[in-house]
């Protein structure tokens, strides 16, 4: 089998509603669609959501890459050579165009087996809930989302925030009060002193928050470690988290209880799985998060999540607010729990 050709589409995609978290406020995000076709008729497909504040790249940087960088790459070779082929473009890609690579030749290998990729992968379970995320909002529009969510069946709220730490906390004990039995986690986005960070986990034990992550700045990672190392609250990594060696040194030196992977920003499955591995070992638990992707990236997310047994969250709600998803066929979103369509791969077996 070779890989005859490679395509791709770009989807400048535009949000129902900006958002704001502690750094950026968002109104819409680009999306390359990369498909590589088959002397076989198969043909699989990934995808890129570069993002410049995480993934360190630019839309025209991404596309720039596909052309000279993937293209040349992977034309005329056997995709069941995916490890070599992704060993020989990582050094020379930024990481969500590896990751758009990486889920195209997956995409590829579980369409070859004829099976969903999640079952290829370990077929550990078969759905898993997810949370859904209140960026930062006031208060009355805050109550309003909640509102909207838990209405929709959501069981899980995830709260941004990092920019008042009173209000904050005011904004969680309102929602806690109003749904006593939803679970809650917080995003802090680096937004914290270490103060204010220690103060937060004070305060949050009697409103029942569950995860506080990444509280503090990665400039500053032994503020998080301090605030791990307090153990009342579980602290979660997510942007000092980026590469292997990052897992490494953040479970090597007891900064962090959890980490979340967002495959965009450590380049695909195959990296994610020695991410996923490392944590194992050091005893964290593992969220699998998104950036703001359409329904292929996260359906690639969810079938990673369900395909590992220590992955034991997830938070994939990156395409719910996009005007026009060109993917919302891959799984259904049913009371918060997340469910693949059952189809090889990553459930869509053509370019439309």
């Amino acid at each position: 089998m070779r890989i005859t050709s490679v395509d791709y589409e770009r989807h400048d995609l535009r949000l129902t509603e900006p958002y704001t978290i502690a750094y950026e406020t968002i109104d819409r995000a680009t999306n390359f669609i990369l498909y590589l076709g088959t002397d076989r008729g198969i043909v699989g497909m990934g995808c890129a959501a570069p993002d410049m504040g995480v993934t360190g790249e630019t839309a025209a940087e991404v596309e720039e890459a596909i052309r000279s960088v993937i293209s040349p790459a992977l034309l005329g070779q056997n995709p069941l050579r995916y490890a070599w082929l992704l060993e020989s473009l990582g050094g020379r890609l930024k990481s969500s165009a590896l990751a758009m690579a990486d889920l195209a030749l997956h995409d590829l290998i579980a369409k070859i087996a004829d099976v969903p990729l999640y079952q290829l992968m370990g077929g550990y379970r078969d759905c898993i809930a997810t949370s859904v995320t209140i960026t930062i909002l006031p208060m009355a529009e805050t109550m309003d989302k909640a509102a909207e969510f838990v209405g929709q069946g959501f069981g899980i709220i995830k709260v941004k925030g990092g920019l008042d730490v009173d209000l904050d906390l005011a904004r969680l004990r309102s929602i806690r009060k109003k749904y006593p039995k939803i679970a809650l986690r917080f995003d802090g986005n680096q937004g914290y002193s270490l103060d204010e960070a220690l103060r937060f986990v004070t305060d949050a034990q009697s409103i029942g928050v569950e995860i506080l992550e990444q509280p503090t700045s990665v400039e500053d990672e032994e503020h998080m470690g301090e605030v791990s190392l307090g153990g009342t609250l579980p602290v979660m990594a997510d942007e000092s988290l980026k590469t292997l060696k990052d897992a490494f040194r953040l479970t090597r030196h007891d900064f962090t209880d959890m980490i979340n992977i967002k495959l965009q920003k450590v380049g695909g499955l195959a990296p994610a799985l020695h991410i996923n591995s490392v944590a194992r070992a050091a005893g964290n638990e593992v969220m699998i998060g998104c950036l703001d992707e359409c329904g292929l990236g996260i359906a690639a997310g969810l079938h990673f999540a369900l395909s590992r047994p220590n992955v034991l969250f997830a938070d994939l709600d990156g395409h719910l607010d996009f005007v026009d998803d060109p993917f919302t066929d891959l799984f259904t979103l049913e009371k918060g729990i997340l469910r693949p369509n059952g189809k090889a791969g990553l459930g869509r077996s053509s370019y439309t």
